[in-house]
């Protein structure tokens, strides 16, 4: 082999390598994560694949710097397509897209608008090429719809500087891009664990501002909850594999409460996906009850940027 042919083979490895990396996720291989059931007990991706056929909704609670999380949600959406599609349609719905660009990402799934187009319309989130353009791309091949699921975030702002009553202010137009107002408030249980994480102290206005700030938590939820009611309501036997952090639907709380509040009797999954150092071991103190299924992923593989 001549040095300059090395040296264009050399140069091409990189550039494949790069591109990867750059666009596309992580190999994914069993070493990297453990999955158990609600119990405790070890469990593998064809047990959740299984229990998806007995729900309308797959809740998968994601860290949204997680690679190996966005890795098990693609190979779970594509197996729920090879085995369910026959049968069911089955739709992907993120946090990810808010509900105002919905017909953005309609054009782009339909081959109307470029690449290009689409993401300079979309809003997408910084870690769009390596996490969730996977997703959206297997979903243009198949042909899948794709519900942009989130409330804009210009309106979750809103309620948290100023409360759940500013909305009441917006246009008619504005409010479709919302879940009915008013929205349902958090569960106790949901707003004392999103206090509890962010630890206001005793101070009266950072009390305030944690009050505002839950029920902009909520308003997320809540449209995310009546996004996917207002799609199974058009698409009877539909399955919907949902995308969220993991504090929206940990514990069944946040979007799948608020889910059952617009359509009680909704089947829902919920997948808990953290990662952990320890990953391989489930400690009940930490994660029963968190969902049906958790899968712990090792926390040592390296994080995507936002």
């Amino acid at each position: 082999m001549t040095d300059p042919f090395r040296g264009v083979l050399i140069l091409l490895v990189i550039v494949f390598a790069f591109a990867v990396s750059t666009f596309g996720q992580i190999g994914l291989a069993d070493s990297m994560y453990m999955i158990f059931d609600r119990q405790g007990k070890p469990a593998a991706l064809n047990a959740i694949l299984n229990a998806m056929a007995e729900n309308d909704v797959v809740f998968l609670g994601e860290e949204h710097d997680d690679a190996v999380a966005h890795a098990i949600q693609a190979e779970l959406l594509r197996r729920a397509v090879e085995s369910y599609s026959d049968q069911r349609r089955v739709t992907l719905s993120l946090e990810m897209f808010e509900r105002d660009v919905q017909i953005v990402l309609d054009e782009y799934l339909r081959g109307l608008i470029t690449e290009q187009h689409f993401l300079a319309s979309s809003r997408p989130w910084g870690n769009y090429k390596t996490d969730y353009r996977p997703l959206i791309e297997y979903a243009k091949e198949k042909r899948l719809d794709v519900i942009a699921a989130n409330a804009p975030r210009r309106y979750v702002n809103m309620v948290a500087r100023n409360g759940r009553d500013s909305l009441t202010s917006l246009s008619p137009e504005a409010k479709k891009w919302l879940a009915p107002l008013p929205f349902p408030g958090p569960s106790a249980a949901y707003a004392d664990k999103f206090r509890k994480l962010m630890a206001g102290g005793g101070d009266p206005a950072a009390a305030t501002r944690l009050d505002q700030m839950v029920y902009s938590q909520a308003l997320w939820d809540a449209t995310m909850a009546d996004s996917i009611t207002r799609y199974l309501a058009k698409n009877k036997n539909a399955l919907v594999v949902h995308l969220n952090g993991t504090f929206h639907s940990e514990g069944r709380l946040g979007t799948v409460e608020q889910l059952m509040h617009y359509r009680p009797g909704t089947r829902a999954l919920v997948v808990t996906i953290k990662s952990e150092k320890e990953f391989q071991r489930f400690d009940s103190e930490r994660h029963k009850g968190s969902g049906d299924f958790v899968v712990l992923t090792d926390a040592s593989q390296p994080r995507t940027k936002r």
